[in-house]
């Protein structure tokens, strides 16, 4: 199974596209549609669960990838071991994360920046670290909105006021401004995500 990646996009290796749980998907659009109806629900678990405050963790953000894509890909919620166009070397993923919960929770502790900015720190170093297969973005998106919901009492990003995951100018920018926060250039992606 082949599907186009959109621009940015991390593609499967075939070990790994072998985990679809749905044997009769065979076009991108009917993924899209069933991972979609998939997330639905996750935002729903969202919601619902008690412990709230332990979005940076490492329980919750794999759980919450469960959540997210569990219906559709067996390797749902566990790390990945493989390389991957971008993303670190997978063999550096959990002490990347394990780096960065750290590095969340102090500074959310210290108030080392103000809450927006620690939110697209947190979301730039998901998507850098790339801990799954796939759905990276999609995920850290929803990671960093639950981190301002659930911590910061915040309202959720609008990430540009358009869907991220279609091919697109809005899609661009957003690519554009990761990379320049790959450098420790920050302004874009601010800007970006409160549009």
């Amino acid at each position: 199974m082949i599907f186009d990646e959109p621009y940015g996009a991390t593609p499967l290796d075939p070990d790994e596209a072998e985990g679809l749980k749905i044997s009769h998907i065979s076009t991108r659009e009917e993924l899209n549609r069933w991972e979609q109806e998939n997330i639905n629900q996750a935002y729903s678990w969202c919601e619902k669960r008690r412990n709230k405050k332990n979005v940076a963790s490492e329980e919750f953000l794999t759980t919450l990838h469960k959540q997210m894509f569990g219906k559709v890909w067996q390797w749902a919620g566990d790390l990945r071991q493989s390389d991957k166009s971008i993303g670190i070397d997978w063999v550096q993923v959990p002490i990347e994360l394990r780096q960065l919960l750290n590095d969340i929770n102090y500074w959310i502790e210290h108030e080392t920046y103000p809450p927006d900015e620690i939110a697209v720190r947190f979301h730039h170093r998901l998507v850098w670290i790339h801990l799954f297969p796939n759905g990276n973005g999609r995920h850290a998106r929803l990671a960093t909105d639950r981190l301002l919901i659930d911590v910061f009492g915040l309202e959720p990003f609008t990430w540009g006021n358009a869907n991220i995951d279609r091919q697109g100018d809005v899609r661009s920018q957003y690519i554009q401004a990761l990379r320049q926060a790959d450098n420790h250039d920050y302004p874009g992606l601010m800007k970006f995500v409160r549009a």
